[in-house]
């Protein structure tokens, strides 16, 4: 049977691509990092933080200033590479389980539709896998455009994503809504694909990358953003995807459980005032505990009880994502899951 793996299947690692000043991080450097570390320390509380960085150098005065902030030495785990940018999400790989074994799929990153350069950050799973990092044999799919964020699975052959950013001529434009679900099915063992229309957010790079909406918590729930000002642009649009999902159906006909996420006050760039795609939805399942974001809002306490309602086994761990939104992305964005059996010298705490 082929399986692509959820979020919450055991994981050996989070993989991060660090920051450098040759990427669009380099006037805010410093900020970024702080929310990295902030994230890496946490991780590593949990299981290894892979961490592709740009030198010799940066590795070794990372993982000094990790260990000075209290990660576990043992679960850092560094590797050089040349990276464009921070987005792990989307230029990481890609897990399945084909009976019962893992593998890795390298698909194609072109910076959301050619927005962004992106040849570095393409050819990144490949670099790993000539370091020997990968356990899993790592597939190529380059002839597919297809991001982590655009796509939420709940393991059993369901995915959730949108018609904004797969059925975009930016990506691929010679496969239409039938050819993509083909594909999926073929290379990921996707039985049925839950297509949303409406949903976006202002700011956001990704043409509407599912994961800044709508997430599978488990095989029956779904959390995703509600917008409770009818004044906000937003609003429409975000009520028009909640009656979507309202009319989803698992497999066996029932509907999903919904769990509304608050709103935050809108963030604004302070450079230009352009808004920014601030998202509670945008959190990250880890082994024992869930990383989210937050923005220094009223809304975030609700949001952080909101995750614990949802995921009452697992830690909640609040990073504030402030830092991130500046350059039009999140929490989950920056990180890719490398699930049991993908990664050499993985030291995780699997529970």
């Amino acid at each position: 049977m082929l399986r692509m793996l959820p979020e919450w299947h055991p994981q050996d690692a989070i993989m991060l691509t660090w920051p450098h000043a040759d990427s669009d991080w380099s006037a805010s450097l410093p900020v970024i990092e702080s929310t990295l570390e902030a994230m890496a320390v946490a991780i590593s509380r949990y299981q290894t933080v892979l961490i592709v960085v740009d030198s010799s150098v940066r590795k070794e005065s990372l993982t000094q200033r990790l260990i000075r902030l209290g990660a576990e030495r043992q679960r850092l785990q560094m590797v050089i590479a040349a990276s464009d940018d921070t987005w792990t999400r989307d230029h990481g790989p890609l897990a399945i389980v084909r009976e019962g074994i893992p593998e890795l799929l390298d698909y194609r990153f072109t910076g959301w539709g050619g927005k962004f350069p992106a040849e570095r950050d393409n050819a990144l799973n490949q670099t790993l896998a000539e370091a020997s990092i990968w356990q899993a044999p790592l597939h190529s799919k380059q002839d597919l455009v297809l991001e982590g964020g655009a796509l939420e699975t709940d393991g059993q052959g369901t995915l959730l994503t949108t018609e904004a950013c797969l059925l975009n001529p930016n990506r691929n434009p010679q496969y239409d809504r039938h050819a993509i679900e083909q594909r999926l099915a073929q290379d990921l063992g996707i039985e049925r694909v839950l297509w949303l229309r409406s949903g976006h957010l202002e700011g956001d790079d990704t043409d509407s990358h599912i994961d800044t909406l709508a997430r599978f918590c488990d095989t029956g729930t779904i959390a995703h953003v509600h917008c409770d000002d009818p004044s906000d642009p937003h609003f429409e649009a975000l009520a028009a995807m909640e009656r979507e999902l309202q009319q989803l159906r698992q497999p066996d006909g029932s509907p999903y459980r919904l769990v509304a996420l608050p709103w935050p006050r809108p963030c604004f760039d302070p450079d230009d005032g352009h808004r920014l795609p601030a998202t509670y939805a945008n959190f990250l399942i880890i082994n024992g505990a869930v990383l989210v974001p937050i923005h220094a809002d009223a809304a975030d306490a609700r949001a952080l009880q909101a995750m614990a309602t949802v995921f009452p086994e697992r830690d909640i761990i609040p990073i504030d994502c402030r830092s991130v939104i500046r350059q039009h992305g999140s929490l989950h964005c920056l990180t890719m899951q490398l699930p049991q059996g993908t990664l050499f010298n993985s030291a995780a705490e699997v529970s």
